[in-house]
């Protein structure tokens, strides 16, 4: 039908009343969609018929009142001024009338509803009133009316082309579009007019807005509130009403100022219940049409959903098209009209809609994520057929980073699955998937995974996940009977299983030391398919974290780490091999070239909403902090790894984020959280891996904080005799060697402590690295007075170059402290201001006290200069920072590669700059620094 704006139509009825009123009777037809505005203009000519010399008299239809017979025309009788007799006589032609109706055929047409003497006296009651009061009849939802008032208003129809009367019916766009025996009989009136009414138009819909929320914001949201609601003008005012909501316009208490306008339109409850009205008052089919949409999705084979003619449907999608709901390309107009329609289902009829429209997808053809997420709305596994879509689902989910739904995805098929070994895969898939979440959650799976693998069910490689699982979770028997099973496979390896056997050798070396003797022995299955590209990541970076273990961070290995990394995702089920990785770097005495890479994996982690994984690499980004000497931020991040996955879900590796946090605190000063961190109880099997060792070195760091060297000597002996029997006496994995050292000098057994550090010393790898520096830092404290000022500069320069902050403020410290001890005090003042600022710039709280309180950082202020050091030129500064803490001339040159004359011409230009006359003056604001 041509639609109609609603001024224009409204015009069209005013000419009509006002033809009426001078005896020349009209019958208009208002039609459109459900929701379109047909009541409220009708209202509005009601409330002005007086006005055009009319009484109004009114009828509202409804649907379950359709078996009342004369109901509504009992409402438009109620209304008009009758008199006394007429009242009377009115009353019994009803009640008359209505008796009739009642007894008459129900399968019988309207027309032989009631007596036919009946209803020309009723239809006379209203022609008479109308001689004394034109009358304008108006009648809401024609097509609700019970057939005995159609009957008599049809008879009226025929015979007011002459009266005072104008009568308008409305009726529904369906009514319209498929008129019954009443509405043919009006149309066949000359008289009678249809007035098809239309949606707003995007003017229509700023005129609309303007009244309500002013005319800039009308304009601005217009097109968009059209857009979404197609002109229904019960949607858009649903739509400005949310837009109010939002902003907080005219409701802000006095006083308040209003929200902001959002910068898109907002779709909130008033438009998600405007919605389900215009469904509800609509035709059945219509809200059943719009939920099989809203379930499929796609307009495609509806009628086969539900089970409906196809021209039916495409009828029903045209009226749902006009009504605003759906759009030109027939799918719903916004995420939240379907959100809406889907929220109105039952919960039978919509897990019903989405195991048909599951099955419907299977048959076409449709992808598996299409096909798994009905399966999953309808909480259905689908049976055997299901089972390849469901894992094709997730490992698609999966891969890119939607591991919530992949994980229904794999319980579906775990319960449709009636394969064993199948099911077992499934299973381990599972286990993994649930891993990315929370590492406790696949728990309650390992039981049955054990039981698979002896009833034979379980692959070789999925046995290795299993093991992986178990040792996490410090199931250490069952860890050892799984590998002891994989031993008893035998021949019958295929590819992919001893490549994740030979992947998991070098892995279980580094962090599982005592069950690498569980584990066979294997070789390369040449004649079968190579192993995918995520095992072999695993393997080639496990190796390099087990080489620089026991070999030593070579330059080679570092930079296959790097490759390694480079080609790194996220994207497969392990994260292993990146933090294999990573662990090479910072083992490697690499904290720097780790720390860019475990950022960006962690913001990798986050974009796939990958807590498990966050928080492990949290806890690796944790302790390159720490090695950096950056206190607050390893405390920050520690804290960070146990907040995303709780310490019960860390199981033994608990000892990798809580090591750091209780390194950090002590170091900090804080004893009384240290204390409670080392009363927190852990997994007693965390002893037997690389995280106890961590643990062991963080309790023995307290302890030696708190003045209990016994203990701490205890602690860190105990972590050299496991470290040594694992063959994985590695100073950059943890220096037991320094603490025991540490502890022994406390107790003046310095003796004891100096094979100790030189053990230490010649393990290191090559280089400035933060082992060497720290080992040189107790060798000068192990060593007579006199000897420990070049020692410790030779310290301060090697953790200076680690980039280790926190080790050399210490370092810095003991020189200062040094330099006291053999007279130097303006060299001790010098060299303790600038401990002092690194170590508050460490939030070193204990270095900091050492150095304010009666130590030798207590000198009087430097001496005021009209120039500072931001007037040295790179060179000079160099050259100054050296000069400041004690360097003699040739040992700066030396350093810098330059002649000792040109650095007594630097030291010249430096004290004339500054305004200083010996090296002793120069200020602590200098940046120590040996870099040529």
């Amino acid at each position: 039908m041509a639609l109609v704006e609603r001024e224009e139509v409204l015009a069209s009825l005013e000419d009509m009343l006002a033809d009426a009123v001078t005896g020349r009777g009209k019958i208009a037809i208002v039609g459109g969609p459900v929701a379109t505005g047909k009541t409220a203009l009708l209202n509005t000519l009601v409330e002005d018929a007086l006005e055009h010399g009319a009484l109004p008299l009114t009828a509202t239809c409804s649907q379950s009142e359709t078996g009342l017979a004369l109901a509504v025309l009992s409402q438009i009788l109620h209304n008009a001024p009758l008199t006394p007799e007429e009242e009377e006589r009115t009353r019994n032609l009803l009640h008359e009338g209505a008796r009739c109706a009642m007894s008459a055929d129900p399968l019988a047409d309207y027309v032989d509803q009631v007596d036919a003497h009946i209803v020309h006296a009723l239809c006379m009651v209203l022609l008479e009133l109308a001689e004394r009061h034109p009358l304008m009849i108006v009648v809401d939802d024609i097509q609700h009316a019970d057939r005995a008032s159609q009957l008599c208003l049809a008879y009226l129809a025929r015979r007011l082309r002459f009266a005072h009367i104008l009568a308008i019916f409305s009726q529904s766009e369906e009514s319209w579009n498929a008129p019954s025996l009443f509405q043919t009989e009006l149309l066949r009136q000359p008289h009678c007019r249809r007035l098809p009414l239309s949606a707003l138009s995007r003017e229509g819909v700023e005129i609309m807005a303007a009244d309500i929320v002013g005319d800039d914001v009308a304009r601005r949201f217009a097109a968009d509130w059209h857009a979404v609601s197609g002109g229904n003008p019960l949607l858009v005012g649903a739509l400005v009403e949310d837009h109010l909501t939002a902003t907080d316009a005219g409701g802000a208490p006095a006083g308040r100022e209003a929200a902001a306008e959002p910068d898109e339109i907002v779709t909130g409850d008033a438009y998600r219940q405007a919605v389900q009205s215009c469904l509800r008052r609509g035709h059945p089919l219509a809200a059943r049409v719009a939920r099989g949409l809203a379930v499929a999705g796609d307009p495609g084979h509806l009628d086969r959903l539900l089970d409906l003619d196809a021209g039916v449907v495409v009828q029903t999608l045209n009226a749902l098209h006009n009504a605003g709901l759906v759009g030109a390309d027939l799918h719903l107009r916004h995420p939240q009209a379907r959100a809406a329609v889907l929220a109105d289902l039952d919960r039978h009829e919509r897990t019903d809609l989405h195991r048909r429209a599951a099955e419907l997808a299977y048959g076409q053809g449709a992808p598996a994520a299409v096909i798994a997420e009905h399966l999953l709305a309808a909480s259905h596994n689908g049976g055997s057929w299901a089972v390849p879509i469901l894992e094709e689902a997730a490992r698609q989910a999966l891969s890119e980073g939607r591991v919530e739904p992949a994980v229904d995805y794999l319980r579906l098929a775990d319960g449709a699955c009636t394969d064993d070994q199948r099911r077992a895969t499934i299973k381990t898939t599972l286990v993994r998937a649930e891993w990315r979440l929370n590492p406790s959650a696949p728990a309650a799976h390992l039981d049955e995974l054990t039981d698979a693998m002896h009833r034979g069910h379980l692959r070789g490689s999925d046995a290795v996940v299993l093991a992986k699982a178990l040792l996490w979770h410090g199931r250490f028997d069952d860890a050892r009977d799984v590998l002891d099973h994989l031993g008893r496979i035998g021949t019958i390896m295929d590819a992919e299983t001893v490549a994740e056997i030979r992947a998991a050798r070098p892995w279980l070396r580094c962090s599982y030391t005592p069950f690498l003797a569980h584990i066979p022995r294997v070789t390369d299955v040449s004649t079968q398919a190579p192993p995918s590209a995520p095992v072999i990541g695993r393997l080639e970076a496990a190796t390099a974290l087990a080489a620089v273990l026991t070999k030593g961070p070579h330059s080679q290995t570092l930079a296959d780490v790097e490759r390694i990394l480079r080609g790194s995702r996220l994207d497969d089920m392990s994260m292993d091999a990146v933090e294999c990785a990573l662990l090479a770097l910072i083992y490697g005495e690499r904290p720097d070239l780790a720390a860019p890479w475990c950022d960006l994996f962690f913001e990798e982690a986050a974009s796939r909403r990958a807590p498990s994984r966050q928080a492990r690499l949290a806890a690796l980004r944790a302790e390159i902090s720490l090695r950096q000497g950056d206190l607050e931020g390893a405390e920050g991040l520690a804290q960070m790894a146990v907040r995303l996955i709780p310490p019960t879900s860390w199981g033994v590796a608990i000892g990798s984020p809580l090591s750091v946090l209780l390194t950090a605190v002590t170091a900090m000063g804080r004893l009384d959280e240290a204390v409670q961190l080392v009363n927190q109880p852990v997994p007693e099997a965390m002893l037997q891996t690389r995280y106890g060792l961590h643990y062991l070195n963080a309790r023995g760091r307290y302890h030696l904080a708190t003045g209990d060297l016994g203990m701490a000597l205890r602690d860190f002996q105990t972590c050299g005799e496991l470290m040594g029997s694992w063959s994985l006496d590695s100073p950059g994995l943890v220096s037991w060697r320094t603490g025991a050292a540490e502890a022994l000098i406390g107790m003046g057994r310095a003796e004891q402590a100096r094979p100790l550090l030189d053990e230490h010393v010649a393990r290191c790898a090559p280089g400035p690295v933060r082992a060497r520096g720290t080992g040189l830092r107790l060798t000068a404290a192990a060593s007579e007075p006199r000897q420990r000022p070049p020692l410790l500069r030779r310290a301060a320069d090697m953790l200076q170059a680690s980039g280790d902050q926190y080790e050399l403020a210490r370092a810095l410290v003991d020189l200062a402290d040094a330099y006291q001890a053999v007279g130097e005090l303006r060299r001790a003042r010098t060299v303790a201001r600038q401990a002092q600022r690194i170590a508050e710039e460490c939030e070193a709280v204990p270095l900091v006290n050492a150095l304010t309180q009666g130590g030798p950082g207590q000198p009087a202020e430097p001496p005021r200069t009209d120039n500072g050091p931001g007037t040295l030129s790179e060179a000079e500064r160099r050259v100054a920072s050296l000069a400041a803490v004690g360097y003699t001339n040739r040992e700066i040159a030396d350093k810098l590669y330059i002649t000792v004359s040109t650095v007594e011409q630097h030291l010249t230009r430096i004290y004339r700059k500054l305004n200083v006359t010996r090296r002793s003056d120069l200020p602590a604001s200098l940046e120590f620094s040996t870099s040529a």
